[in-house]
């Protein structure tokens, strides 16, 4: 009797602080002039559930990816809602998880191949961050980087042992990411599916017609994941209405990377099946290195700068022609950029300007030959190459690190694949093995790992990855069974 008053007691004390709380947002909201502080409820509640189940938390994290909002806190502040509040509380979740619970997480997965990869890239960054030219901006962007990291790498191992709850988690994401989708091609509808207009189209839940084309890309191979295993009729049609509507949306973007990105996908997937990750990652390798070599020597590169006529297009058909003429200002902006990368990289190959640097320090190392009437860059956006990115902000060491993490986590991954039992596992492992190198390819042309968008899934492809590794060695006898997977 004496339990059952007090389980009521304290449900009564708890209803009352929770209207108190909405209460006070609502005064505040209304003192401070900002719609934030009533967010409080909010907040409160998902920091009960957080204590009580996290786990329906963290689903709703990759519920609400899709349909983020980017929000300014101030003119030099600003964040994703509601995940970026999520993502760093589940990467302090998983500290105090640690810290008072590491009996709980997984050696196994602390030590998987690609986790002492990933370890090596971010022990490389923290360096980097130390030697920094610019320390603050360099500490932000590693922040950005650990918990985009913890939260859908390491929290990911910790919480999902079995294919099943990564198929829920993509079935959430693919049921947000539609919604978001159609309201962006009916958006676009309107405004006559306008080469132009697409930016117009795109928020509140994307940033622009790259960064929308690029979450589209990089989820159609789990979208061919789902359709293959998806038995229910309604859930079938429901997929393959996502994925016309996915393709259409991704052909409407206008977002040339997205193609390439897709194209590649397509004969990557050939190369996996047939084991050749090996052969067309070092074919792709020596293909680059040369591209590089005939640009520096003897400043070949000189002979690629805009000429007078370089304008912005309006139409896709134009965009293509003045692409291969140089006369594109986006290619040509690029290039601009890429230049004084390179400046950057001759003057700092070793430790690089520190991570989250690029712009801080790009316009002394440019050259006025390659400008173009938007290089005054007034969004303050980066290189448009994340590669060239490491190379600069961590060195080129920095870059062989990130290359060998990327290019390993393809050719083990080929190995995970061959190795799963059943067909269905081989084919959840094959759309994350596809879905990274469409990031892999889209980070030629953007730098979008520290978005919610694109980083999210850059480290939750290669935590699926680890996951069926040791699901399969577990089904094989090589490791033992988990809780999860014997339930």
């Amino acid at each position: 009797m004496k339990s059952h008053l007090a389980i009521r007691k304290t449900s009564k004390n708890l209803f009352i602080g929770y209207g108190l709380s909405i209460m006070l947002g609502l005064f505040a909201a209304i003192y401070f002039e900002s719609p934030l502080p009533a967010l409080l409820p909010a907040v409160l509640l998902i920091a009960f559930q957080l204590l009580v189940d996290y786990e329906k938390i963290y689903l709703l994290l990759f519920l609400c990816i899709p349909i983020s909002t980017e929000v300014f806190l101030s003119d030099h502040l600003a964040t994703d809602l509601p995940t970026e509040p999520l993502i760093v509380g589940f990467m302090v979740l998983y500290f105090l998880i640690a810290l008072l619970q590491p009996k709980t997480i997984d050696k196994n997965f602390l030590r998987h191949p690609i986790t002492i990869a990933i370890g090596v890239h971010l022990g490389w960054t923290v360096l980097t961050t130390l030697t920094s030219s610019a320390f603050g901006f360099s500490f932000k962007f590693l922040l950005a980087k650990t918990w985009y990291l913890v939260t859908f790498y390491f929290f990911a191992g910790y919480i999902i042992k079995s294919p099943k709850r990564i198929k829920l988690i993509l079935w959430l994401i693919t049921i947000s990411l539609t919604i978001a989708t159609a309201k962006v091609v009916g958006h676009h509808a309107i405004l006559e599916f306008g080469f132009k207009k697409i930016n117009t189209a795109t928020p509140p839940f994307f940033r622009n017609h790259v960064n929308y084309a690029a979450i589209l890309t990089l989820f159609v191979p789990f979208i061919w994941y789902l359709n293959r295993w998806t038995n229910s009729k309604r859930a079938k049609t429901f997929i393959l209405f996502s994925f016309v509507l996915l393709l259409f949306a991704i052909v409407t973007a206008y977002t040339r990377a997205a193609y390439v990105a897709l194209a590649v996908a397509l004969a990557a997937y050939w190369v996996i099946r047939l084991r050749l990750s090996r052969l067309a990652v070092t074919l792709s390798l020596i293909i680059a290195i040369g591209g590089v070599n005939f640009l520096v020597a003897e400043n070949a590169f000189m002979e690629f700068a805009p000429s007078e006529r370089t304008v912005a297009h309006t139409e896709l058909t134009d965009i293509v022609n003045s692409t291969s003429k140089l006369e594109d200002v986006s290619t040509m902006e690029r290039y601009y950029r890429w230049i004084a990368a390179g400046q950057m990289i001759i003057e700092k190959p070793v430790f690089g300007f520190g991570p989250g640097n690029f712009y801080h320090f790009y316009k002394h190392y440019t050259l006025e030959r390659f400008s173009t009437y938007v290089s005054d860059n007034p969004e303050k956006s980066g290189v448009h190459n994340y590669y060239l990115m490491v190379a600069l902000e961590q060195g080129v060491l920095g870059l062989l690190i990130f290359v060998v993490l990327i290019v390993f986590v393809v050719v083990y991954g080929e190995k995970v694949y061959h190795n799963c039992t059943t067909r269905e596992d081989r084919d959840l492992v094959m759309a994350a093995i596809l879905s990274s190198i469409i990031i892999d390819a889209f980070l030629m042309m953007n730098d979008m790992i520290e978005t919610d968008k694109v980083g999210s899934f850059f480290f939750f492809n290669m935590a699926i990855i680890a996951i069926m590794d040791l699901y399969t060695k577990r089904k094989k006898g090589a490791l033992v069974p988990s809780e999860e997977e014997t339930t």
